[in-house]
């Protein structure tokens, strides 16, 4: 059944995979968030309650969702690695960490910005908001232990352990709002109800995190490419690769 992925297994074919796939989804991503932001802070209409500074949802609820999305990928990679050996899961996710962070990073930015006017304060200790931290500090712990172990087969099971112990940290997150009383709002996109978000505001909302999540996917392949080269740098086929390069 898996045996069409048997050839990516050789670093070389995944480095070319990705070079394929790279142009594709970065072309995808810049025009979903083009046309996302475009709609969501230029036509979506007012909110009742907030005002305009709704408005920044579109840029909070895809980075706050991808911080989650790209740890839990993280974790998948991290147990492939750990159980099969399989050495360009390791890659991956360190790859992905960074990427992840700065997501992060921009969930609790604007979430800080979003909540002053709406809470009169830039940060409160709420659950939601400090599991948020919590999983930054993760991320950050992920990368720093992974660069600071030169083996890096020895660094990448290091971090992958740590990646599998954090990922009990993202359905705190998820469900901090519903578990304990939160001035965080409730999650307004559900799957299996009907979402309490307008659907004049929602439809910009849904092309932002995809757009958002091909430009994490677009990033991923490049930073990915980085690994091989650097885990593979004495192999042939990247020494003529660099050869090219230089006869250009």
């Amino acid at each position: 059944m898996w045996k069409w992925l048997h050839p990516y297994a050789n670093p070389e074919n995944s480095y070319r995979l990705a070079g394929k796939l790279i142009p594709w989804f970065a072309t995808f991503a810049a025009t979903l968030i083009t046309i996302g932001t475009i709609w969501g802070l230029g036509f979506a209409p007012t909110d009742y309650q907030q005002g305009d500074s709704f408005r920044i949802v579109y840029i909070h609820v895809p980075a706050a969702s991808l911080s989650m999305m790209i740890y839990v990928s993280m974790a998948i990679a991290s147990f492939a690695g750990l159980v099969w050996q399989f050495k360009q899961s390791g890659w991956a996710a360190s790859a992905m960490a960074p990427i992840g962070a700065v997501f992060t990073a921009i969930a609790l930015l604007t979430g800080s910005i979003w909540g002053k006017p709406m809470w009169g304060t830039w940060w409160v200790w709420d659950a939601r908001l400090t599991s948020e931290l919590i999983l930054l500090f993760l991320y950050l712990g992920v990368i720093s232990l992974y660069n600071a172990i030169e083996d890096k087969t020895v660094a990448a099971r290091a971090a992958g352990i740590l990646t599998l112990v954090g990922v009990v940290n993202i359905p705190i997150i998820k469900w901090s709002v519903d578990w304990w009383n939160s001035l965080h709002q409730p999650s307004t996109i559900k799957i299996t109800e009907e979402s309490t978000m307008a659907s004049e505001m929602l439809y910009p909302l849904l092309t932002n995190m995809l757009g958002f999540s091909l430009l994490f996917t677009t990033l991923t392949l490049i930073r990915f490419r980085n690994e091989i080269l650097a885990r593979s740098a004495m192999r042939p086929w990247v020494k003529e690769l660099a050869q090219k390069q230089l006869e250009k």
